[in-house]
């Protein structure tokens, strides 16, 4: 946790600097509101504001403000406001701008470290829960066994792809890639040396794409890519690269050595001559069927749309 500290009296900024490295504390200083709100924009770990009401540029009051309005709410940042106003109004003033702790000066040491730990009690449960919401996330859109993304999550993003492509106009490409003779992996090597090979094929996969494609498992030893800004040429190009870097060397599993080679369909769409996403995996799942009827370890492309009949025209 790193405390932020918004302070522009010079004894209290030696009182606070001493005592929190006595508590094994870090602490930033910031002479004005200005200042600390910059500080708290930047940093990104679980942080806690100790700020003065009266500051130059912005006051605490404001700074807190600030904070709840300015930030998201996956950054909260636990926030002490210190004064010597003691009203009560001055009390409500302070929580209904924001603050969670309110501390009157003078103050003792004590009193400050037990508010100070307070807050960095709720700051590391936010932590946690935080953790376990992306956890969550996590296993409700990706693959348990290869950590790639899921077949829901995998069609998601085609969908929101495609719906780009309609609006900027650029392509969108996919593959559909299976490996070949997995069945038999399964049954000559045992099957926990196909979910050995189902993982490394993954890697491969995920490592040979551009950072912005995405890789997904549709289903059993089938993977779906989606290219953003492919056309179908340059799909090409792609998948046989992925061919590549799959067959590169052998798969090692605990049964033994076994080379793999995948067979891939692609097919490409775009705003000119779009077609639906049904009609695209379609498409590239055809070309797959092509792929392995034609040896396996190969790309194949989509068949030509069939031109559409045009009645003649009577005299």
């Amino acid at each position: 946790m790193r405390v932020v500290i918004a302070e522009d009296s010079p004894i209290y900024r030696a009182l606070m600097k001493k005592h929190f490295e006595e508590w094994g504390l870090g602490c930033i200083f910031a002479s004005d509101g200005a200042e600390a709100w910059d500080l708290l924009r930047e940093l990104e770990v679980p942080t806690l504001a100790l700020l003065d009401w009266v500051l130059p540029k912005v006051d605490g009051l404001e700074l807190c403000k600030k904070i709840r309005t300015g930030l998201g709410e996956e950054r909260y940042i636990y926030t002490i406001l210190i004064t010597a106003k003691s009203r009560k109004q001055d009390l409500l003033d302070a929580m209904e701008a924001g603050a969670d702790d309110y501390l009157i000066k003078p103050f003792y040491a004590p009193e400050l470290k037990a508010r100070v730990l307070a807050g960095k009690r709720i700051l590391d449960l936010q932590s946690t829960l935080l953790q376990t919401q992306d956890s969550l996330r996590i296993a409700a859109t990706h693959d348990a066994l290869t950590g790639l993304k899921n077949r829901m999550e995998i069609d998601g993003i085609l969908k929101q792809e495609l719906a780009r492509s309609r609006r900027s106009g650029g392509p969108v490409g996919i593959m559909f890639a299976d490996i070949d003779h997995f069945k038999a992996v399964n049954d000559s090597m045992g099957h926990l040396a196909g979910d050995t090979v189902l993982k490394i094929v993954s890697e491969r996969l995920r490592s040979a794409v551009r950072v912005y494609d995405h890789v997904g498992r549709y289903g059993g030893e089938e993977f779906l890519v989606v290219l953003p800004d492919c056309d179908l040429e340059s799909t090409e190009v792609r998948a046989r690269a992925l061919l590549q870097a799959v067959s590169k060397e052998p798969v090692a599993t605990s049964n033994g050595t076994r080379t793999v080679t995948i067979s891939i369909g692609i097919a490409s769409a775009s705003a000119i001559g779009f077609v639906e996403m049904e009609e695209l995996l379609n498409r590239a799942d055809q070309a797959l069927y092509r792929a392995k009827e034609n040896g396996r370890n190969r790309v194949e492309g989509p068949l030509p749309r069939p031109a559409l009949e045009v009645a003649p025209v009577r005299a």
